[in-house]
């Protein structure tokens, strides 16, 4: 009698709720995808057009239902090569969960060489892009740069970038505790609604971390303010105490959102 109950109390009530908990963790996540990736529109165009089918198909619009029915295969092509892009991100972000994790990433034990340069240039008004990677590879922003393979250490990252060398105007790449290469480009921001005042290695670092899960540490040319992007969006203005915790969080254990509590900057326009 009670393996029945305890049967009874597994079908009716635990599997159910497990059931519709489940469902609502996959939604959650979805939608968390598509505000990273900037993907609604997206979802907009498919449900626009599901309403469409479905309205067709309640009230027996033939001819709208013939048309549609015969479109489809194209739209289904259309869509697969418009919002590349979008998809690519999508597919991008659902690989950067810790299972599927492939790196090891920065130690925030390195940080502080970081943040100890980015001080430094930051008084100097000199700019610097440093790109901290986490799960996802960056093989092919690496191989528009060149190679160095070297230790890192704020004496090198002030060479870099400290001086008009043929390195200073790209970003460096960190990967563990090396710095894997310098001068490297990275791609521009897809979006257009970026503040007019960010320059180039902002769009840039926002355009990495458009398709990525890497952190960006950005120091202006023009302001001297130290900036971070991830997970699609920028903090711009930090101080050095803001950045170092931050880039600790992020890199410790391949964190995903750190709990300091800083003030966001939005980097795009009102």
């Amino acid at each position: 009698m009670t393996y029945i109950t305890e049967l009874w109390i597994m079908r009716t009530i635990i599997l159910p709720a497990a059931d519709v908990l489940l469902l609502a963790f996959i939604i959650y996540k979805g939608y968390q995808i598509l505000v990273q990736t900037r993907a609604a529109q997206l979802m907009r165009g498919a449900a626009f057009i599901g309403i469409t089918y479905a309205a067709a198909y309640i009230f027996d619009l033939r001819t709208l239902l013939w048309l549609i029915n015969l479109l489809a295969p194209s739209l289904v092509v259309g869509i697969l090569i418009i919002f590349q892009p979008e998809l690519r991100k999508i597919f991008t972000r659902i690989g950067q969960g810790r299972l599927l994790a492939m790196g090891s990433g920065s130690q925030p034990l390195h940080v502080e060489s970081v943040i100890s340069a980015a001080e430094i240039l930051s008084y100097r008004r000199r700019g610097a892009l440093v790109v901290f990677g986490r799960s996802v590879g960056l093989k092919n922003i690496v191989e528009t740069g060149t190679h160095i393979e070297a230790a890192l250490s704020s004496a090198l990252l002030l060479t870099i970038f400290g001086h008009d060398t043929a390195l200073h105007d790209g970003a460096v790449v960190i990967e563990g505790e090396r710095i894997v290469a310098a001068g490297c480009f990275l791609p521009l921001s897809e979006q257009l609604d970026v503040r007019r005042s960010f320059g180039t290695r902002h769009r840039a670092a926002l355009g990495l971390v458009e398709e990525t899960d890497a952190v960006v540490l950005i120091v202006s040319e023009e302001t001297g303010a130290i900036s971070l992007a991830y997970d699609a969006s920028l903090y711009y203005d930090l101080t050095a105490e803001e950045g170092r915790k931050r880039l600790q969080e992020l890199l410790r254990s391949g964190a995903r959102e750190p709990t300091t509590e800083t003030q966001e900057v939005s980097a795009f326009e009102a």
